[in-house]
């Protein structure tokens, strides 16, 4: 079992940061990478043609490791969520009649190419909604495997939903795309690094995930993995590095039709970011120490008694089966003023967001059993 990590952090004594799901804090090692790689920039003796390509492996190494993907040229760099969506987009096959499958109130990143694409071709969109509730995730994944038909082309959902931790059972959606020869893309930026994720097992056509949640790396740089169905694909941009033998700098005017194997025609230029690159390897590096089931267990482990005297105070929170440790919604009862809560909570100095009609709360290993009982005694005292 885990035991608090906030020594590996910078975070203040003075307040309370349960909101990875908003931005992680930087591991110091984290922050050193960054320093590192910054100091490097500035005497560009140092950086030969052959460094545009080390690092970048090194991390797609580390990353597969993380999602157990045996081939690591099946994971890119893109600068964020709404880039690899885009560009599985690009590539889907969609007619009219057909269908795209999407969560209610999904993060607009998974949601904005797909609605564009749809009414391009003349297909449909459709969003599938829940209740609020008990059996709320139950009758989630349920209403979402019914919609799953012949016409269904593609499902795009994230592993947990962005605004409350609601888990969805991606092995059994799975299963049902693949009898309907659907294609099922994940946006993992909400779980992966802290909720374990097996591409063996889910089996996504593809998986998209920013960096800067819970990978815990800097902004503007996240990690794509793509299945074979992408393999001959067009990527959203032409750039040098993801041709033929890009790597030979002295041959690059002999311009090349063909791209860099596997998923790597995907990759977004000036992936070899001599900053952003080692702070996302450190941060993965460390995750893979910790070991997300780990992270899940801590947290869950901070959490359980916070949790009780909530729900016995009349707040709702989903049927742990049904919602992830590291991020879950809290909803208030109804002789509760959401502004109030908002004004209680920022008093005492604890960060957590409003995400539609939840307290979106993510906690991680710089986080402790006191800080969760913290936020349960001033939400009861509202």
């Amino acid at each position: 079992m885990l035991s608090n990590q906030r020594s590996k952090f910078s975070l203040p004594n003075s307040g309370t940061y349960l909101n990875g799901a908003y931005m992680s804090p930087l591991l110091k090692s984290v922050e050193k990478a960054g320093l590192k790689g910054m100091l490097r920039k500035r005497n560009p003796f140092s950086i030969t043609p052959t460094d545009f390509f080390t690092e970048t492996e090194k991390l797609r190494q580390e990353y597969a490791r993380l999602i157990n993907v045996k081939e690591s040229n099946r994971i890119v760099i893109i600068p964020s969520v709404s880039y690899g969506i885009a560009t599985v987009a690009k590539n889907v096959k969609l007619s009219a009649g057909e269908n795209v499958i999407v969560a209610a109130e999904q993060f607009p990143s998974n949601y904005y190419s797909w609605s564009e694409l749809a009414q391009e071709r003349g297909a449909e969109l459709k969003a599938v909604s829940s209740i609020h509730g008990a059996g709320r995730g139950k009758i989630w994944n349920e209403r979402i495997l019914e919609s799953i038909n012949s016409k269904t082309r593609l499902v795009a959902l994230g592993h947990v939903h962005w605004a409350d931790g609601t888990l969805f059972q991606l092995a059994e959606i799975r299963k049902r795309t693949k009898e309907v020869g659907a294609l099922l893309v994940i946006d993992g930026t909400q779980s992966v690094g802290a909720l374990p994720f097996d591409v063996q097992i889910i089996q996504p056509d593809a998986l998209i995930c920013a960096g800067y949640k819970w990978l815990m790396g800097p902004y503007s740089i996240g990690l794509a993995y793509f299945g074979e169905y992408f393999d001959q694909g067009k990527p959203l941009e032409e750039n040098w590095i993801n041709r033929k033998d890009s790597e030979n700098f002295s041959a690059l005017v002999n311009y090349q039709s063909g791209y860099q194997p596997s998923a790597l025609r995907y990759e977004v230029g000036e992936h070899s970011n001599f900053i952003a690159v080692p702070m996302l390897l450190a941060a993965i590096q460390q995750i893979n120490q910790w070991n997300p089931a780990n992270i899940q267990k801590y947290c869950e482990k901070i959490s359980k008694k916070a949790l009780v005297q909530l729900t016995d105070a009349g707040f709702w929170i989903e049927d742990p089966a049904y919602r992830g440790h590291h991020l879950f919604g809290i909803r208030l009862p109804q002789n509760i003023n959401q502004d109030k809560v908002v004004e209680a909570l920022k008093k005492n100095k604890i960060a957590v967001s409003f995400r539609g009609d939840a307290i979106r709360v993510a906690p991680h290993v710089y986080n402790s059993e006191a800080e969760m009982n913290k936020l349960a005694s001033v939400l009861k005292k509202v």
